[in-house]
């Protein structure tokens, strides 16, 4: 359940929270054409509070809806400072941030090019999205029958309402076969991500994640490759089959809500020792220290709220 907060900012101004409403006819509630983010803040070891990569997310927000044609009726620099706002106004030093931009109410049918776009932020309290304990031992993830789009189906570099639905149906396959999370292949086998998150294996001491070939282009993805590499550990953009997974030393998924989360067992195989393996905890460890503020090195990830 979302806790609700104070206020939600949309179109350029901050709402009370059960005033943020949309029309029944909201084109994008019809047919799923319109863009997001999450993106997340968090309590600095000083006490103050930061937005992770705030730039980087605005940006492919941007992207999506470029992909989509959609013109976001405000700049990338509207849409930070509207973001920093909507924190303030809610008091919150630590959560979840969630901009979306959609088509209102107008023409409905596919090819409705008049509604309007609207841009709302709403910020709210979250802890870890696949639990505390799965941060600490692990999860047990199985491979979904339902596959990654393919690259000409779906737009796969864009973070676009619509396209979730696949995720949603995968999620929820495994969910209630008794697992956490779910693994997407892609059309042609190859392991592409999780339902909402990037995969990494270590395998022969070698970090490895799918390519950006039929995946999201993760914002903690590229904040992992580049800790690895600053640490000196081998790392490998490359394609592997669901076998590998079973075969690696370690796994661990990555994105804004799970953030570094290990994965202990994968289609009832134990990964590794089934536990989080020493690179695992070595990512997991800098990634915390960089987000609360401790690494000199990456403070310029942190949009740090005046």
């Amino acid at each position: 359940m979302v806790q609700k907060t104070k206020k939600i900012w949309m179109d350029g101004k901050l709402v009370d929270w059960d005033d943020a409403r949309i029309h029944v006819l909201a084109h994008t509630l019809h047919y799923g054409v319109g863009a997001f983010e999450g993106i997340r803040c968090y309590k600095l070891e000083d006490g103050a509070s930061a937005v992770f990569r705030l730039k980087e997310h605005v940006d492919r927000l941007f992207a999506s809806a470029h992909i989509l044609t959609v013109d976001i009726p405000y700049t990338p620099e509207e849409i930070c400072q509207a973001v920093r706002k909507t924190l303030h106004a809610n008091g919150l030093v630590e959560g979840y941030i969630r901009p979306i931009a959609f088509f209102g109410e107008g023409e409905m049918g596919l090819f409705a090019r008049t509604n309007p776009v609207h841009v709302a932020i709403a910020v709210w309290p979250w802890g870890s999205y696949l639990g505390e304990d799965g941060l600490k031992k692990g999860i047990r993830a199985k491979v979904s029958s339902f596959n990654r789009h393919h690259v000409n189906a779906a737009m796969t570099k864009g973070k676009i309402n619509g396209y979730y639905v696949n995720s949603i149906l995968a999620k929820w396959e495994v969910v209630k076969a008794g697992y956490e999370e779910a693994v997407l292949l892609d059309t042609e086998g190859y392991v592409a991500e999780a339902s909402g998150e990037n995969i990494f294996i270590v395998r022969n001491g070698i970090l490895q994640t799918p390519p950006l070939t039929a995946i999201l282009p993760g914002i903690t993805r590229d904040s992992v490759l580049t800790i690895a590499r600053k640490m000196d550990l081998p790392v490998k953009e490359a394609r592997f089959t669901r076998d590998e997974m079973y075969i690696a030393e370690e796994m661990f998924l990555t994105g804004t809500a799970a953030e570094i989360t290990p994965v202990r067992e994968v289609d009832d195989r134990r990964v590794g020792t089934g536990k989080p393996g020493p690179v695992t905890k070595q990512i997991q460890e800098k990634f915390f220290d960089i987000v609360r503020g401790r690494d000199a090195l990456f403070l310029h990830w942190l949009d740090t709220l005046k």
